[in-house]
């Protein structure tokens, strides 16, 4: 059983728990590492430097025990209200004081898609309700869902060009109701061609990709992000895994581990990585095998 999660959030943004009960939750699980990644992104956004505070807290509170890091799940089109748009690739966003010893550097960020953008400024939700998501569609691709798709991974494709993410957060979080609501075969060209060139692009990049156990360990849907398909072609584009939970529940931070392993796997993977912090004191990748 894995012994970490590095996507994990709280009562500070749209989870259930506090900080405190998750940390105390994971040192039951006997968790060795824990990161916490509260959202930033147009839709639900914390009062980061109060985050920061309280995350700093714990790690003191608990470095002889368990090490916590402290990340943020930004998505791509709220980087520049975090970071600006000058940002130098440092991770001390812009509503922090320099001077404020209480708060801290994050320790990584996850890059995520929530939205499609629209060329005039419109957001379309992709995860919040299958009406919004349906409505969008309807408004700026005459309901063509493939349009759709193709739009949402055109703008995954820069999500570490935008967000200096440490990695990719559920690379195919469109697929959020197609469960449901089939609106999408994920199979047809017109769906993976635009996901695997996406895809092809952030491994060259050198950025790691999820596997998210949200939508799973939550009962939204069958199949982790990725799904086996895109895992299988991660795997052969070279590409690199951690397996997250996306706990928005203390009971969960350990939610569909198992699944994922077997995903991981099944596609080929021999070994994921866990971030930790290196002699130096930097936070960095480790490879662990499977």
């Amino acid at each position: 059983m894995l012994k970490a999660n590095f996507h994990t959030h709280t009562n500070l943004c749209d989870g259930s728990n506090s900080p405190r009960e998750v940390a105390e939750q994971a040192l039951q699980l006997g968790f060795h590492t824990l990161g916490f990644s509260g959202h930033m992104d147009p839709d639900i956004h914390m009062d980061l430097p109060n985050y920061l505070r309280e995350i700093k807290m714990l790690q003191k509170e608990y470095e002889d025990r368990m090490e916590i890091l402290c990340g943020i799940e930004l998505d791509l089109v709220y980087a520049e209200e975090v970071f600006g748009s000058g940002w130098d690739g440092s991770y001390r966003p812009l509503c922090v004081d320099p001077a404020d010893e209480t708060a801290a550097d994050l320790d990584y960020i996850i890059g995520s898609t929530h939205f499609i953008q629209n060329a005039d400024g419109g957001l379309i939700p992709v995860d919040n309700q299958w009406s919004m998501l349906k409505e969008g569609c309807e408004n700026y691709y005459g309901g063509d869902y493939y349009k759709l798709a193709a739009a949402y991974y055109e703008q995954e494709a820069a999500v570490y060009d935008k967000t200096n993410c440490s990695f990719v957060g559920h690379f195919d979080l469109i697929t959020r109701f197609n469960d449901s609501d089939h609106f999408l075969d994920e199979s047809d060209p017109r769906y993976t061609a635009p996901a695997l060139t996406a895809m092809e692009h952030l491994v060259q990049q050198g950025v790691p990709f999820e596997i998210n156990c949200g939508a799973v360990n939550r009962g939204r849907k069958k199949e982790l992000y990725p799904n086996l398909f895109l895992l299988k072609a991660l795997k052969d584009f070279g590409g690199e895994i951690l397996i997250n939970s996306d706990a928005h529940q203390k009971e969960l931070l350990n939610g569909a581990f198992d699944q994922a392993v077997n995903a991981a796997i099944a596609a080929g993977f021999d070994h994921i990585l866990v971030l930790g912090r290196n002699q130096q004191g930097k936070v960095c990748r480790q490879a662990v095998d499977l």
